[in-house]
């Protein structure tokens, strides 16, 4: 398949944008008019630049108001137009986009407006090019794609075709299966973007809401399965209007583009897989080949957590906390600086970040996957940027890929009971490698969900990235209340819920995680008892008003007995018609904090509802430390 993208979708300057697309492996651009005016660059400079970098330049956009207007101000028009076509013969782009119109139409007669696109084709048939009409979802007249194919068909003009945009089909609730009653020849040229689903007027939500294919809520597999049929075999082009991604490193956003254009044409493979038939395009079999589908290598999805690594200059914080909870020291790798922490099927990696004064963060994620080398292939496939990995003779294989915000995902063989590199660690710290029974709890079992809070130009980005590259399905995000605002959440997991990552889109300014941090939450089938014996340990759980208890009180009409131990514990409570949820938290260490979950029953959140108690918890603790830290500054009064 053809690849293009919009460069409005980048940010930077248009040479940088060009240089972005070709990077990530597209095929052509199409050049967005503002970003040509405000280049210093010549037509003829830009095309030399783009025929460098091996990239076709598709289309030019856009052009505005044309149709339905008074004979003098249609005049207008053409001489306009005219200007434009002699500006592509310069740049050696054969298609304009053109939008349906918004602000100058007269008249909504179909006749007159298909009279004057007629007109434009035989100006464009003269300077050898063709024009694109797209259906705006805000145009004044037309607003609808098969509206804007009607006046194609009326225009009966060999320059004149339409253009199909996902956004503007899909915003306003249309049915993309009318797309196969077009031919495939008069489709000239296909924009895809997705969004997420939001109550707002839809040229807001179009000027800055749009999010790359797979990003958002769209059925866009379903879209490009119907456009297939009709036998269009021309470029599949991104066009994404985005003020985070225009904000944004262009590389980093176009890499992010690619992988969603791999997504798609997985998607739509698998629609057509489903909803076979025949077609105008001769059936699904070579709807699919004649676009020549670039489908990732299929694989397996992780089967659980391997590790999660926390990085820190100063991890005595961190083991305090996890001999609390029952960890026990399994020692020190024999090649690398890193120790090993375990309970259950739980493992953390504790190593130094190489820097100075740096807080514990996740750096990293371990999954269990089947097949190393399926799981890889996919990873490269999507784009993702292996991670290079020291690996001294007779350790286990690790194949890492470096995500959005930087951190780390590798893929190590799933099996039966502990994993083979577990073996490498216990050269130093605790004897042998030996674990201290009495020490060690047994109360944990596993990682049960890792929950990663997102710099704000990445959740996008993270969200594809763990879908496609790692395997996860995502759910719907959802919103929680927090001193800071509203935080966006959003889940993704295997559907066995073996792995679950959860991703909070963090506060502008939070580069440090101080305000929204990390946390790992770890399963029992106990969590009043791991609660109890990490107090014996020296615990102090993060607190919870008594506000929040009598609340509970009121809401569960709990047992006195089972009330009275959460409160003296500090362990929150939920209830749904599937079953229970019992889960408590560590304070903060730096951006990272703990939590023990109970899952009682089929219950499967997290705890929703308990997420505003919680942070306001935190925020409480941080300010109560920040105020105590500026008392040891200040000094006595």
């Amino acid at each position: 398949m053809r690849t293009s993208i919009a460069t409005v979708c980048l940010s930077g300057t248009l040479d940088e944008k060009l240089r972005a697309a070709a990077h990530a492996g597209f095929d052509g651009v199409e050049i967005f008019e503002p970003d040509f005016l405000a280049s210093p660059r010549s037509p003829e400079d830009i095309r030399g630049i783009a025929a460098d970098l091996g990239l076709s330049l598709d289309l030019y956009q856009p052009f505005r108001d044309f149709e339905g207007v008074s004979p003098e101000l249609h005049r207008a028009n053409l001489r306009r137009a005219a200007a434009k076509f002699d500006l592509m013969t310069r740049f050696g782009i054969d298609t304009l986009l053109l939008c349906s119109n918004v602000a100058t139409a007269k008249s909504g007669d179909d006749q007159l407006a298909a009279s004057q696109l007629r007109d434009l084709g035989d100006l464009a048939a003269a300077h050898g090019v063709r024009v694109a009409y797209e259906a705006l979802a805000w145009g004044r007249f037309v607003d609808g794609y098969e509206h804007a194919a009607r006046l194609v068909r009326l225009a009966d003009h060999d320059a004149i075709g339409i253009c199909l945009d996902s956004f503007h089909i899909l915003s306003k609730g249309h049915d993309p299966e009318a797309i196969e009653t077009i031919p495939g020849d008069k489709v000239f040229f296909v924009q895809m973007a997705d969004a997420p689903q939001l109550s707002l007027d839809v040229l807001s939500w179009s000027r800055h809401y749009r999010v790359f294919p797979g990003e958002g809520a769209f059925d866009l597999g379903r879209f490009l399965g119907h456009l297939l049929r009709t036998g269009y075999d021309g470029p599949i082009s991104l066009e994404v209007f985005n003020d985070t991604f225009r904000q944004s490193d262009p590389e980093e956003t176009a890499i992010d583009a690619m992988r969603s254009l791999v997504l798609l044409q997985e998607q739509g493979r698998d629609w057509l897989d489903r909803h076979g038939g025949l077609g105008s395009a001769g059936g699904a079999l070579a709807a699919r080949e004649r676009l020549d589908l670039d489908v990732a290598p299929a694989a397996a999805p992780p089967v659980d957590f391997n590790y999660v690594e926390v990085r820190s200059d100063d991890l005595d914080a961190l083991r305090t906390a996890l001999a609390q909870l029952g960890f026990a020291d399994r020692g020190v790798h024999r090649s690398k600086p890193v120790e090993l922490w375990t309970q259950g099927a739980a493992r953390l990696v504790l190593g130094p970040t190489g820097g100075v004064g740096s807080a514990p963060a996740v750096a990293g994620l371990g999954f269990g996957v089947v097949d190393q080398d399926a799981a890889a292939a996919r990873a490269l496939a999507f784009r993702a940027a292996p991670v290079a990995r020291e690996q001294a003779v007779g350790e286990e294989r690790l194949v890492g890929f470096r995500a959005p915000d930087g951190s780390e995902a590798f893929f190590g063989d799933a099996g039966d009971g502990e994993p083979h590199w577990i073996g490498e660690f216990g050269t130093a710290g605790a004897a042998d490698g030996q674990v201290d029974e009495d020490a060690a709890g047994t109360g944990i079992l596993r990682v049960d969900h890792v929950n990663l809070a997102q710099p704000w130009q990445h959740f996008d980005a993270a969200v594809l990235f763990y879908s496609t590259v790692v395997g996860l399905a995502a759910t719907p995000s959802t919103e929680v209340a927090a001193p800071i605002g509203l935080v966006r959440s959003q889940v993704l997991r295997t559907a066995d819920g073996g792995v679950r990552v959860a991703l909070n889109l963090a506060p502008s300014g939070d580069t440090g995680g101080a305000i929204l941090p990390q946390h790992l939450a770890f399963a029992t089938d106990d969590a009043l008892g791991v609660a109890r014996a990490a107090r014996a340990r020296g615990l102090a759980p993060l607190p919870i008003p008594a506000n929040y208890y009598d609340d509970l009180d009121a809401r569960y009409e709990l047992d006195p007995g089972l009330l009275a131990s959460l409160r003296e514990l500090n362990v929150l409570y939920d209830r749904d018609a599937a079953g229970e949820f019992l889960h408590f938290y560590t304070g903060a260490i730096g951006s990272v904090f703990f939590e023990v979950v109970e899952r009682r029953g089929g219950y499967e959140g997290y705890g929703a509802g308990n997420a505003p108690v919680r942070l306001a918890a935190q925020y409480e603790r941080r300010r109560a430390g920040s105020a105590a830290d500026a008392a040891v500054v200040a000094g006595p009064r």
